[in-house]
């Protein structure tokens, strides 16, 4: 046992680290040259567009591959036997697993070595700025496929991994990397191929047509279509919808994008401001509490402008506009939002009304200082508008040199500023650890005294999401096929982990699912018209995994 130990001690090190250990790890391993190591400029056919690092050992090669798709970006894989190449993002278009692609390159480099090397082991190593929610139920079904993932890292294209390269031609396992390139290349022949590779296999032949449409659509060969029996006057994205709201100019708006130092850039996401923000509040399902407290804080805001200008003289009220936005992921904070804060333009409150969206990852940097010249950055290119801190709990560290508790103080001494008039911050997050927060400073507490609650949706308010959102694809679910999917709904509801349980977000991914079933069955069953293309049917309710409460223990 203790020889099969050191066997495999190359993989077997690789496999327990951990987003806080991993970085160690790696430079502890450039500076060992008992082991080899070697940067690639991708690896075809699966991981071409990607930063890809080889380790090597006597009998072990672990792959590394760097996944710089954006921090933040949420992620939820189906639990299975077998890896999907296909994952479902909440408003977004059914893309290529990079899961999936990592095993599918660690398969295919082990076929290539065991051909020579008949004892060598392959394990697989994803480093992801991707935030994967059910990575823990995942783990074990993705060490049986020979490989681990590292998600909610950020800054990777930051990062500099060192290799040693060693120059030792006595390290047998040089020869794996020659055998691995060699037949990286013969997978480029002419141009270079799909990041993607060729069509993944199924046990199920019915969904192979259909997964390689999906496929292609992914690699950009299939070209959106123009909508050429659109109406000549319907507006254009860039034009505002309502004559009577504000109009801003592009060049007005922030870049969204600020510079930590010298070396680092960080990506803001900027929100513009919306034309009909009344109408958006009421659309929204449920969330009555909010939109009432969110019109009484607008009304005295229009009360202030018009005293103001009837009346000058008048002492006016104060007015803060700084708020707390408390609930738990898919209860729309986001939406709420950006509907906040053209609904102050409206009232004159702000001048321009957009959202900036930060998080504890856009102010944390790695040189002394970082953090009050990210602070100001953000700040003033929020001026106008709404300065929206995601996760903002984040920032109250265990440790009392946490840097993010620095964020925290500038923030304070930025919002003491009299000038500081014409922005309005947002601190949103699960409720516990934000109230936390603002208990560690009561100078915190009285900077925003407004608090709105975002509680789950209920089964009903659910339901009508759902047909909300498949009425903007003009689909239409038969009668059974209705009584089938809230039936599965509200079972679903009833065993959810409170804690983990996605709202709103759990009924894009479920939509998600359905519409590529429906998608396959009508690929295989070709409808006879486009009534027939629209219908859901009770054939295409399919369920997806989702974390359960756990048993409590005790009496």
């Amino acid at each position: 046992m203790l020889i099969m130990q050191n066997v495999n001690r190359l993989i077997d090190d690789f496999k327990i680290q951990t987003k806080t250990t991993i970085w160690k790890h790696l430079d502890a391993m450039a500076a060992n040259y008992v082991v080899y190591s070697t940067r690639l400029n991708g690896l075809a056919p699966f991981l071409t567009n990607n930063e890809v690092y080889l380790y090597c050992s006597d009998t072990n090669v672990v792959i590394m591959c760097l996944d710089c798709c954006g921090h933040g970006d949420e992620q939820v894989y189906e639990e299975s036997e077998e890896l999907s190449p296909v994952i479902y993002e909440d408003g977004c278009e059914p893309r290529v697993s990079m899961v999936w692609k990592m095993s599918e390159a660690v398969r295919l480099v082990k076929s290539q070595l065991q051909l020579v090397y008949p004892g060598v082991n392959v394990y697989g190593m994803l480093l992801t700025e991707a935030e994967i929610l059910n990575s823990f139920e995942l783990s074990s079904m993705w060490d049986d496929h020979d490989i681990c993932v590292i998600d909610e890292l950020t800054r990777l294209k930051q990062k500099c991994v060192l290799v040693n390269n060693v120059e030792n031609d006595d390290l047998e396992c040089k020869e794996y990397v020659k055998i691995i390139l060699d037949a990286s290349l013969e997978e480029k022949t002419g141009e270079e191929r799909s990041i993607v590779g060729s069509t993944p296999t199924s046990d199920s032949s019915e969904y192979d047509e259909f997964e390689k449409m999906l496929l292609d659509f992914v690699n950009g060969e299939f070209e959106k279509e123009e909508k050429d029996d659109a109406p000549d006057d319907e507006p254009l994205d860039d034009e505002p919808l309502d004559d009577d709201a504000p109009t801003v100019n592009d060049e007005v708006f922030p870049s969204g994008e600020i510079e930590q130092n010298n070396n680092i850039s960080v990506k803001v996401e900027v929100l513009r401001p919306i034309p009909n923000p009344r109408e958006e509040l009421d659309k929204l399902v449920g969330c009555a509490d909010i939109k009432r407290r969110m019109d009484e804080l607008v009304a005295l805001t229009s009360y202030n402008k018009m005293m103001r200008s009837l009346f000058p003289g008048t002492k006016q009220h104060e007015v803060s506009l700084h708020s707390v936005f408390l609930g738990r992921p898919g209860t729309g904070k986001t939406t709420v939002c950006k509907i906040f804060g053209s609904l102050l333009r409206q009232a004159g409150a702000l001048s321009k009304g957009h959202v900036v969206v930060c998080d504890r990852g856009t102010f944390i940097g790695t040189l002394w200082g970082d953090e009050e010249r990210s602070m100001r950055q953000v700040i003033e290119m929020a001026q106008g508008g709404v300065l929206m801190i995601d996760e903002a709990y984040l920032l109250n560290g265990k440790h009392d040199n946490d840097p993010g508790k620095l964020v925290v103080q500038l923030l304070m001494n930025i919002l003491a500023d009299e000038t500081q008039r014409d922005i309005a911050v947002v601190l949103c997050g699960y409720k516990e650890p934000m109230m936390k927060l603002l208990a560690t400073n009561p100078g915190l507490q009285s900077r925003f005294p407004n608090k709105f609650e975002f509680t789950d949706f209920t089964v009903d308010e659910l339901l009508e999401i759902t047909q909300r959102r498949v009425k903007e694809f003009d689909y239409q679910f038969t009668p059974s096929a209705w009584d089938k999917y809230s039936g599965m709904l509200r079972q679903t509801y009833q065993v959810r982990d409170p804690e983990t349980w996605g709202n709103a977000r759990f009924v894009s991914n479920l939509l998600d699912r359905i519409y590529i079933q429906h998608a396959t069955r009508c690929v295989r069953q070709q409808p006879k018209n486009l009534c027939d293309l629209l219908k859901l049917t009770p054939e295409d309710i399919v369920s997806i995994d989702v974390p359960r409460q756990k048993a409590k223990i005790g009496f």
